[in-house]
């Protein structure tokens, strides 16, 4: 009986040695884009981590190893981590991170500043190129940026060269429209500020904020019954779960029940 023990530990230590060293090879020997791979599909994992963490120790200048380990840090917050591993992977490769690190200076610290320097900078650096920093056309983004700023002029020109980067209009993003008619709304531009939020709908016949912003402008122009209209419209659509609206952020300019509820309770005053 205490042969047959013996003989038990030993398969398995011999078992627990064989995937040890298995897993030792992986992590240090086997191709890097192939760990690249597994560490980006573990992402914020104890072994993802540690994954990246290897081969930034054996790659110093594999810029997406900084920029992937980076990406856990930044989901959680932890903006101060991910952003000393961000920074490296762009001094390293700046044409394929400062798009990403532009978005989330815009997307989630709302440094509009910042956000302008990391994406004109990208501009520069691809001539004769539409970039799209995670997924979003760069011109749309700085649109935002100098919206957010107060320098509307900037905002328009970005968001026009946005316009014209297709031509077929139902394929850009309904926001910019609301975005720019809102613009024109505060300056008093009302006609154009409509037809723009006419184009909102006609891409997206629920966006929620093309209605709220018609209901405005009706009661801009004394059209109260429309007004009225158009922003029980727009909370019913609210109330149905469309909005323009980030899980995780506050987007530009984010639109909220009470602020419909508070336009419609004003034009019976």
């Amino acid at each position: 009986m205490k042969i047959f023990f013996k003989i038990i530990k030993l398969l398995l230590s011999t078992v627990f040695l064989f995937y040890t060293i298995l897993i030792a090879y992986f992590l240090f020997f086997s191709p890097k884009e192939k760990r690249f791979e597994i560490g980006e599909t573990l992402q914020g994992t104890y072994l993802s981590q540690t994954i990246f963490d290897i081969l930034i120790w054996q790659y110093p200048n594999y810029s997406n190893a900084y920029m992937e380990k980076s990406v856990a840090f930044n989901k959680r917050g932890e903006y101060s981590k991910g952003f000393s591993l961000l920074n490296k992977a762009v001094d390293i490769d700046p044409s394929n991170h400062l798009g990403y690190r532009g978005w989330l200076r815009l997307v989630k610290l709302k440094d509009y500043k910042g956000a302008i320097g990391d994406l004109e900078r990208l501009d520069s650096l691809t001539p004769n190129f539409e970039d799209y920093p995670w997924g979003e056309n760069i011109h749309y983004l700085l649109g935002i940026c100098y919206n957010g700023l107060g320098d509307f002029k900037r905002a328009k020109y970005e968001y026009n060269i946005y316009f014209n980067s297709e031509k077929d209009s139902t394929y850009l993003n309904s926001m910019a429209f609301v975005y720019y008619g809102n613009i024109l709304l505060e300056q008093d531009s009302l006609n154009k500020a409509n037809d723009l939020f006419n184009i909102a709908i006609k891409i997206d016949k629920y966006r929620t904020e093309a209605y709220y912003l018609k209901g405005i402008y009706y009661k801009k122009i004394n059209e109260l019954d429309s007004s009225n209209i158009n922003l029980k419209k727009a909370l019913k659509l609210y109330d149905d779960g469309y909005k323009n609206q980030d899980s995780y952020n506050e987007v530009f300019q984010e639109i909220y029940r009470n602020d419909i509820e508070i336009e419609i309770l004003n034009l019976s005053e």
